[in-house]
């Protein structure tokens, strides 16, 4: 498996904010994360990413455990975090140059790697623009482009699509999709908006920090007795798309 989450239970002070979730993923598959503003999925990220420390449980990457091998286990992670973490003065090709650095990626290959992402993501004639010059679907494709530099074996994506009108958010989505069929990446797509999860998505609904429903959307959906994600999102959670969209807003 590319990632196995293991009874992982997170709190803050005494706020629970996870609660037992546990989950892996299969190789080389686009997998969404649903869940309403609060639900815990960018905790779970900061555990993955060791942004935060594990207090219970365990988390492998392809079988490296992050308590026993945190080096060579973050070497597969590739993450996409809500905030924009560019450098804005910086231009397209510095800002993955910067990133290849901090991987030790000696600089004749990081500059390969970097051309050929920049082809791949149609960004090849922005490499020496600012990243400030750039609109919002541009800086995530730069965001995701840099994430990939180090070949990991599985992208994370928070809320990538947030302040992204509607085509942008529908092409971004569709290329981090293209990427699972076309180079076997395993991706993780954290978000609230059930419009980018399609029905036949393996789907993990994490709620009040509880892994709810863990299965293919229509099977969910099925063992719910409801008619569509959105039914069947509201049924688990009480949340409707429309409550949880405003509370993503708050």
């Amino acid at each position: 498996m590319t990632i196995e989450v293991d009874r992982v239970s997170f709190q803050y002070g005494r706020r629970p904010v996870l609660r037992e979730v546990s989950f892996d993923l299969t190789p080389g598959a686009f997998h969404a994360m649903l869940g309403p503003n609060g639900a815990g999925k960018s905790t779970l990220f900061g555990l993955i990413t060791r942004l935060l420390a594990l207090q219970s449980g365990d988390i492998k990457l392809r079988g490296r455990s992050l308590r026993e091998q945190p080096a060579a286990a973050m070497q597969e992670i590739g993450v996409v975090f809500q905030q924009n973490a560019l450098d804005l003065d910086l231009t397209v090709r510095q800002n993955l140059m910067y990133h290849a650095a901090l991987h030790g990626m000696a600089r004749k290959a990081a500059r390969q790697r970097c051309d050929a992402e920049l082809a791949r993501f149609d960004l090849t004639e922005r490499a020496n623009d600012s990243v400030r010059q750039l609109n919002g679907g541009h800086r995530r494709r730069v965001e995701i482009a840099r994430a990939l530099l180090h070949h990991p074996s599985l992208l994370l994506l928070d809320e990538p699509t947030v302040g992204l009108d509607v085509p942008s958010r529908k092409a971004l989505n569709a290329h981090v999709r293209r990427l699972c069929a076309d180079d076997g990446l395993t991706v993780l797509w954290a978000t609230h908006l059930i419009e980018e999860v399609e029905p036949q998505d393996r789907i993990l609904i994490l709620h009040e920090g509880q892994l709810l429903a863990d299965g293919h959307g229509d099977a969910i959906c099925q063992a719910q007795g409801q008619p569509t994600l959105a039914d069947t999102f509201q049924a688990l959670t009480g949340e409707s798309q429309h409550r949880a969209d405003t509370a993503s807003q708050t």
